[in-house]
């Protein structure tokens, strides 16, 4: 057939028109990540993110269609700084940027003021804050994607006791909401299990010199020392132990689980620092060992404590949507209330209040530096 030059133009129009009709059949999901991106906790805020980062790749490249719409994952990243203020101040810029979907934040401190940004603003939250308070706001569509406070304080306390036979146990804890809610359930549960609290001190989340209050500690001999923080502060109280003599054992929760603590104190780690984690074994998991390799390969780094739960539920939050045939944050968090997801560092199910309904705590050692897992709870 001989197309007529009088056609081309009306061609040309209806190309535009279906390019247009496609075009329109595309809809840009926002996922958010807040954390510390800068300051002494970066390296576990690029670890969250990357874990996101992972995941939105993968989802992209299967082409997700929802309500007959293709869908464009598109990150999009704040740093909270780990600091309330900043943490707030982020919280209001993703929710006036439209996003409905947050990972993060990573430190308690911030995520119980964010909580109601978010509330307020319709969007959901993931987030690995561990003080039992970030999940008693009352505010719906708010997930815990692991084990809370109560849980990893009292897993270290009840380790403590039954394997490491210790008696006598000192804490030391930053004042943050996470380090004191972790640090006052590891003493809870320690007086339960009738450990001797032998002292308590306390310093901040910006200290570097503990030599001070671990000089106090040490002429009340604890045969451990638990202390409620983060791994740059971790580090340097663990060498100044080695360097008072100390032969106490450093207790702490998931953030001294960090592969960064043998990176800042090296051999001082090893057999000393035991930890306890939210989540399962992942060398252990089934897809553990892949995950690991895949995420080293992407990033040419290890993965650290919580890329995995981060990557996890950003891929449980998109099979949500394909359930409920929406990305509407109500409909989608209708879904993962209603339903499980079995992920790589274990499965994902929370109860009305988002925490999770079977968290597993694993205790680690280091062994050359590197996080060792021992046992999960």
């Amino acid at each position: 057939m001989t197309i007529k030059s009088s056609m081309i133009p009306l061609l040309g129009l209806m190309t535009l028109a279906l390019a247009g009709h496609a075009n329109a059949q595309e809809q840009v999901v926002k996922i958010g990540v807040t954390g510390p991106l800068s300051g002494p906790n970066a390296f576990a805020g690029k670890d969250n993110e990357n874990g996101v980062r992972l995941a939105i790749e993968e989802l992209n490249a299967k082409k997700i269609m929802v309500a007959g719409k293709a869908l464009k994952f598109e990150l999009n990243s704040e740093d909270d700084q780990c600091d309330a203020k900043s943490g707030v101040n982020a919280a209001q810029k993703l929710v006036d940027g439209g996003v409905k979907f947050v990972m993060g934040p990573y430190c308690s401190g911030v995520a119980i003021p964010a909580s109601r940004v978010y509330s307020e603003g319709g969007a959901m939250m993931s987030t690995v804050g561990t003080n039992p308070k970030v999940t008693q706001g009352g505010y719906k569509n708010l997930f815990r994607m692991v084990a809370s406070d109560n849980q990893i304080g009292s897993s270290m306390a009840v380790y403590a006791a039954k394997v490491l036979k210790v008696k006598k146990v000192g804490v030391i804890d930053d004042r943050t909401a996470f380090g004191q809610g972790v640090a006052d359930e590891f003493l809870k549960e320690a007086k339960n299990l009738g450990l001797t609290v032998v002292g308590q001190e306390y310093t901040t989340d910006k200290s570097v010199d503990f030599l001070s209050i671990l000089t106090n500690l040490k002429a009340k001999q604890p045969e451990a020392i638990f202390f409620g923080g983060y791994a740059p502060q971790g580090a340097p109280l663990v060498r100044q132990m080695k360097q008072l003599g100390m032969p106490a054992k450093l207790l702490g929760g998931d953030t001294l689980c960090s592969p960064e603590m043998g990176k800042l104190a090296a051999d001082a780690v090893n057999d000393t620092v035991f930890c306890a984690q939210g989540g399962s074994m992942l060398d252990k998991a089934k897809e553990g060992p892949a995950f690991k390799a895949k995420y080293k390969k992407r990033f040419n780094l290890e993965a650290d404590t919580y890329a995995a739960p981060f990557y996890d539920q950003t891929l449980f939050i998109v099979e949500a949507m394909q359930k409920a045939n929406s990305t509407d944050p109500i409909k989608v968090g209708a879904e993962i209330y209603k339903s499980s997801y079995n992920g790589v560092a274990g499965t994902y199910a929370y109860d009305e209040k988002g925490n999770m309904k079977q968290a597993p705590v694993t205790v680690s050692t280091f062994k050359n530096a590197a996080p060792v897992p021992l046992v999960s709870y």
